[in-house]
């Protein structure tokens, strides 16, 4: 089952702990915690991302695949640092493992997934029995096990990470992490909830998709200018007096 578990040591107020670590920037008095929250805050609006690196989190992520935990691997912004459940030091002959929605949702392709994934079993139980260390069988093991990781990273390297993993075009596993994620922070503090509302697609907070191939679920850059054209250019006509009145009659007009 997909588990993220957010562990004890993260930072618990980590918007306080943003203003207590910035208040030396401005001379500003540090043993008020309200203060330091409402420091925090500005730096957040203020899109002071440096700040964002002192919040601390520890995760297990449990339950995701191989694949997904390597991509993780991509996001190296705030120096995060890992640990991962071995494939030397533990039997994987049994393993268990993720089966895509558009697999699942077809008899043959699941038919023959589990079959591919029952001859690895088997193989590596086999090559075990044959003395083959642990170490050397793993390299059969597919990039769809599941697997564990223990993270430590930082609220900045997060909200940067939900920009492109929370983007439609994001591997769907992925997706479901960052969605999991969001919910177990949220759930942390409520500090980290008003965080986790930072995580979004870029999409979401640039307005346009920066994609080369995208879902549509917003306009392209090049759209949105050509859109912000277009209302400049309407714009005198809308604000001249009875443009409103006249558009009323026009609608009118065409509906009976």
């Amino acid at each position: 089952m997909q588990k993220v578990t957010i562990l004890p040591a993260t930072t618990k107020n980590p918007i306080t702990l943003m203003g207590e670590c910035t208040g030396v920037c401005y001379g500003s008095d540090t043993s008020d915690p309200v203060k330091n929250y409402k420091r925090g805050k500005d730096c957040i609006t203020s899109g002071h991302g440096r700040a964002l690196e002192y919040p601390q989190v520890y995760l297990v992520i449990q339950g995701f695949s191989a694949r997904v935990e390597r991509e993780i691997y991509t996001h190296t912004a705030g120096s995060p640092t890992r640990t991962q459940a071995s494939t030397r030091y533990i039997k994987y002959g049994d393993f268990q493992y993720i089966t895509p929605p558009s697999i699942l949702k077809d008899p043959e392709a699941k038919d023959r997934y589990d079959w591919v994934m029952y001859q690895i079993s088997e193989a590596y139980k086999d090559l075990e029995a044959l003395g083959v260390p642990k170490e050397d069988i793993g390299g059969i093991l597919p990039l769809n096990m599941e697997s564990t990781m223990v993270i430590r990273t930082n609220a900045r390297h997060l909200i940067d990470m939900s920009h492109q993993r929370m983007c439609s075009r994001a591997l769907w596993e992925y997706r479901q992490f960052m969605d999991l994620l969001k919910q177990e922070l949220s759930n942390y503090s409520p500090e980290w909830a008003e965080i986790a509302a930072e995580f979004k697609p870029k999409c979401e907070l640039y307005g346009y998709c920066t994609e080369k191939f995208t879902c549509g679920r917003k306009p392209r850059k090049e759209e949105k200018q050509e859109e912000k054209e277009i209302i400049a250019a309407v714009q005198p006509a809308i604000e001249k007096p009875g443009f409103i009145e006249s558009l009323r009659k026009l609608v009118r007009s065409y509906l009976t």
